[in-house]
């Protein structure tokens, strides 16, 4: 009985049929797919991290390059956080995209985002046969939430939003926009983000014309850019653009022939960082930097906020040309750079060196400014160390990489003295204007921004010199109406204690303490006659030469003084440059324009510049003005420009190797001591002003030999000029200036006429080496 009770009471287990199992296998598997759409869902939702609006789909953030272009269509420069500068689809060569597709994703054209079988491929091999991220993929990895964590639930989660955004970018964009913001976007190292800006730096070219291997060369590098770094490891480089090339040729975009024959050639790089230092036009650029900064504020956007000139991708066009620019930089480095090896000559028997005519006492001062204006100074000050200490250690010698015109050199010296060491370089300004326009062709504010940041031709004023004297001839020929033919005497000359304020008597000298009577005022402005000036500024007075100044568009202090009609004024080259260019112009001032439009990066013009003119004189006093500059170049002190003569202790010097037989008005200046050196010279459709001295005025040649504008300034010119000319595209004008019709001043000065005055002596007019 017990027997049959225990048979009743235990249950036979029966074993699990197939359809059990399968149901058991769908169950799982719907929950599993669930799962996965569930994770998707919340990956869109947002519960992984915030996911990009459809605004930002549309218009993802990007930094992108503000760049400045040359008038003759040459990119000079980006402000940039990031150096992109955007290109078009139709702008990428076709074996550039086949190349990518290729090695990247070789079924981009047929997926929606996700390729399944590379997935597919990546999860079965554990990730051992490659990865599975497609070009959409990347992109969005680049967009919207960069570089993978490490931590693997996290890495999981980011790739999930990787596949939603890249679906939602499939949707958005065509497979060309696609691309071209994956290029556009990539970061090929060494400040080349964005493929126009690598093949600017690493080949120096446009990516239209990148060739097959260099193409291959830069899809490449994105497996790792850092790691594929051409500078750093041309080897491996090479060897990752053959993996590419073969690539090509098993997707059949080139044949295996063409393969192999490509892999066989060596990387031909063209490397040219880029940075805010180096380059060409780096003073006008920062000048331009300085403007743009406050321009934007002046001009915000409609929705009111800030263009940011490194990130919205402003293009500027400039009035600057780049070949006129590169011969500025070309001609002052090869005069400064010659100069400079006599400047270090003069100097070697100079215990105060490189200051000449001033005490112990103020080689301290000037040696102790310096330091306090140093970046040593400032970084130790910050460190909370003490005066004392922070001097003390200018005399502790250090390495250090410094300027030489032979290039940078590694040395050890103390602080102190390298202080002395660069306060012996000459500098230089230049700037190069079109007189009917105001554009400014090329703009030179020192040697070298990257040791030298001040800019001698937007911030830097200096003595003008005789460079002054035209503007006391203008006063003097519109208002008492003389002619560049008229006589007047060279003689002794004193203005009394009284006249026009001045404390005291005032007898200017000519620079060789010598007279030569009578001459015409051409005569007089070609050699720089002193005394012949001060009696022109004695008879229209100081204000009405700087009311003349002022409508010339010079900014500066002008003192009302007598004693400016000599040159002791401090003026910007800008400046000076503008106020000659008036002549040329026919008497109609110009302001000076450097920036000619500015888009935004969608090219809606924000900014179209317009000419801002001013009536000074008349076209009559104008080219009166100009005779009379012309005779500086026929038998002044600028008349080197017309032989090739070379003076005692012209080793070093460039030379007078110009020979030019065009009409040029110009201008020569030396300050007192020979502290600045100037030339201003002058075609009719391109002015030039020049200054060159050294940073600190103490600092300067002993003699005039060496010290005076028509050798420190004028050969830069010469060069400057030969330069041009010779590129006949630039169309630099070799004619006369233009005659006005029914002029009304004498200026053929072939004849002379007798002055009225009986102040009357004889010399003879002999002052080439003599322009104060």
């Amino acid at each position: 009985m017990s027997s049959d009770n225990n048979k009743k009471g235990t249950k036979k287990q029966q074993p699990k049929g197939p359809k059990n199992y399968l149901k058991m296998f769908w169950l799982g598997f719907l929950g599993f797919v669930a799962a996965v759409i569930f994770f998707f869902l919340c990956a869109s939702w947002g519960v992984f991290g915030q996911m990009p609006t459809f605004d930002e789909l549309e218009n993802p953030a990007s930094n992108v390059a503000t760049e400045i272009i040359s008038s003759d269509g040459k990119t000079i420069g980006k402000f940039y956080l990031e150096n992109r500068v955007p290109i078009k689809y139709e702008d990428l060569p076709d074996y550039l995209v086949n190349a990518l597709i290729s090695t990247e994703d070789e079924r981009f054209k047929e997926h929606s985002g996700i390729d399944a079988r590379g997935t597919l491929r990546a999860i079965t091999s554990v990730g051992s046969s490659g990865g599975a991220s497609t070009i959409t993929q990347q992109l969005a990895k680049l967009l919207f939430h960069g570089e993978g964590s490490r931590s693997l639930p996290k890495r999981i989660t980011q790739k999930a939003k990787e596949w939603v955004i890249a679906v939602k970018l499939e949707r958005q964009y065509t497979k060309e926009e696609i691309l071209t913001m994956y290029l556009n976007k990539a970061d090929f190292v060494n400040n080349a983000v964005g493929i126009r800006s690598a093949t600017r730096i690493y080949m120096g070219k446009e990516p239209k014309d990148l060739t097959i291997d260099e193409a291959a060369m830069f899809v490449g590098m994105l497996q790792n850019p850092a790691y594929f770094n051409p500078v750093r490891r041309p080897e491996l480089v090479e060897k990752r653009r053959n993996v590419v090339l073969h690539q090509m040729a098993r997707n059949g975009y080139i044949t295996q022939e063409e393969s192999e024959r490509l892999q066989k050639k060596p990387l031909a790089l063209h490397f040219t960082p880029e940075s805010h230092r180096e380059g060409i036009a780096t003073y006008f650029r920062e000048y331009l930097r300085d403007y743009m900064r406050r321009w934007v504020k002046e001009n915000p956007k409609k929705d009111g906020s800030t263009y940011d000139i490194y990130r919205d991708g402003l293009k500027i066009y400039v009035s600057i040309d780049s070949r006129m620019q590169k011969y500025g930089e070309e001609a002052v480095e090869a005069h400064i750079a010659n100069l400079q090896e006599e400047f270090f000559i003069d100097q070697k028997n100079n215990k105060m060196a490189p200051f000449y005519k001033i005490n112990q006492g103020e080689v301290d001062n000037i040696m102790m400014r310096a330091m306090k204006t140093s970046e040593r100074w400032r970084q130790m000050s910050e460190q909370g160390k003490s005066e004392s200490d922070i001097i003390k250690s200018f005399d502790v010698k250090t390495e250090m990489r410094i300027f030489t015109w032979k290039g940078d050199r590694d040395t050890v010296m103390t602080p102190k003295d390298s202080i002395r060491y660069y306060k012996h370089f000459l500098q230089a300004g230049m700037m190069a204007m079109e007189p009917q326009t105001g554009y400014i062709k090329a703009w030179v504010g020192g040697i070298n921004y990257k040791h030298f940041q001040y800019d001698h031709v937007g911030q830097g004023a200096r003595q003008v010199g005789s460079t002054f004297k035209p503007f006391v001839y203008a006063t003097a020929i519109e208002q008492l109406h003389y002619s560049p033919c008229d006589s007047i005497i060279d003689s002794p000359f004193t203005m009394p204690r009284g006249r026009y304020g001045i404390s005291k008597d005032w007898t200017p000298q000519n620079s060789n303490r010598s007279y030569r009577g009578i001459m015409t005022l051409k005569q007089a402005l070609a050699g720089s006659v002193n005394t012949v000036t001060a009696k022109l500024m004695d008879k229209v007075g100081p204000k009405a030469v700087v009311d003349m100044c002022r409508d010339l568009g010079i900014s500066g202090d002008i003192p009302q003084s007598p004693a400016i009609a000599l040159g002791a004024v401090d003026l910007t080259v800008s400046d000076m440059v503008a106020a000659y260019s008036t002549f040329a112009n026919q008497g109609i001032y110009v302001k000076p324009i450097f920036i000619t439009r500015i888009e935004d990066k969608n090219g809606v013009a924000l900014f179209n510049a317009v000419p801002e003119t001013k009536d000074v004189v008349s076209k009559d006093v104008a080219y009166a003005i100009i005779k009379l500059l012309e005779g500086v170049t026929e038998s002044g002190s600028g008349v080197r420009l017309r032989t090739t003569w070379q003076g005692a202790g012209y080793k070093r010097v460039t030379g007078h190797p110009y020979k030019f037989t065009n009409p040029i008005a110009g201008k020569t200046g030396t300050s007192q001591n020979n502290s600045d050196g100037w030339f201003i010279g002058m075609v009719p459709n391109l002015a030039t002003g020049i200054w060159v001295g050294n940073d600190d005025r103490a600092a300067h040649f002993r003699t005039m030999t060496y010290g005076q504008g028509a050798t420190l300034a004028l050969p830069i010119w010469g060069i400057f000029m030969n330069k041009c000319y010779a590129d006949k595209g630039l169309n630099i004008s070799k004619a006369g200036f233009p005659v006005p019709e029914n002029l009304s001043i004498r200026v053929d000065c072939t004849r002379i006429v007798q002055p009225e005055t009986d102040d009357v002596s004889e010399g003879a007019l002999d002052t080439e080496e003599f322009d104060f």
